[in-house]
């Protein structure tokens, strides 16, 4: 979004680096129904302040499809990737009354270079463009919900050093076809290994600075709201924690790069 002198105060977007969201939002094709499904106003803030209406974004797990009904919603192009064939299938029955903007849904290893690059290509062929103008990635948070039983499903990677690997060549492999000083993001959180906190985003974060040409933007702290594996047991964790060392997680991170 271009802001200017005589619009800037009428911008909603949150440029906290703590977002504090609240309930989800809902209406249109908005669903809590998946593991995994981050709230809907973190696409919408991202897409608003990063991109202008017709441009285009790529995003990486696509899941349920919040991130492509918001672009729906805000007048953005979509190209997006999953390996979970029946996920896909739902998101696309959603899609069929879609005509404001063009989507591409594409199920691949977002590992496999060759066919990502093949099927990005031709979507950005069609949408008569060379790149794209932002992308946004919801990985698996390591191991902690599988999302398939497919072996190439980062969600089914055991070894750290693996995982953090594959999820640093799936955004290499991403971000090769990101416009230069365009942006992309992707969110993460903390998980537990072994009695002990293992501060996940932030090794994602340290690779992500490693291995591609960025600049990091922004580090959002956001609160976590409508864990589908915890609604209605807020007691039972309660006491699980008091009776542990540890604390109950209630924050993820959002990572914002800037291509160089």
């Amino acid at each position: 979004m271009k802001i200017t002198s005589e619009n800037w105060k009428d911008v909603d977007i949150n440029i906290d680096s703590l977002w504090i969201i609240g309930p989800r939002a809902k209406g249109g094709k908005r669903e809590n129904n998946y593991h995994g499904n981050f709230v809907p106003q973190i696409p919408d803030h991202l897409i608003r302040r990063y991109t202008e209406e017709g441009e285009t974004v790529l995003e990486l797990f696509m899941g349920s499809g919040t991130t492509l009904f918001e672009c729906e919603r805000l007048n953005r192009n979509y190209i997006g990737f999953d390996i979970n064939n029946e996920i896909i299938a739902q998101v696309k029955n959603k899609m069929t009354d879609c005509t404001n903007i063009k989507y591409f849904i594409n199920e691949c290893n977002v590992c496999d270079t060759e066919k990502m690059d093949n099927l990005i290509l031709n979507d950005l062929s069609q949408l008569n463009i060379k790149k794209c103008d932002f992308i946004i990635a919801h990985p698996p948070y390591w191991d902690i919900i599988r999302f398939t039983d497919k072996k190439e499903d980062l969600s089914n990677i055991n070894n750290l050093d693996a995982f953090l690997e594959a999820f640093t060549k799936s955004m290499t492999n991403a971000t090769n076809h990101l416009k230069a000083k365009k942006h992309f993001a992707f969110v993460a959180g903390d998980v537990y290994k072994n009695s002990e906190v293992v501060p996940l985003g932030f090794y994602m974060m340290n690779e992500i600075n490693k291995k591609i040409k960025c600049q990091l933007k922004g580090i959002v702290v956001k609160d976590i709201v409508g864990n589908r594996a915890k609604i209605g047991m807020d007691n039972i964790w309660r006491y699980r924690t008091l009776r542990s060392d540890t604390f109950l997680f209630k924050h993820e991170y959002i990572f914002v790069f800037k291509k160089i």
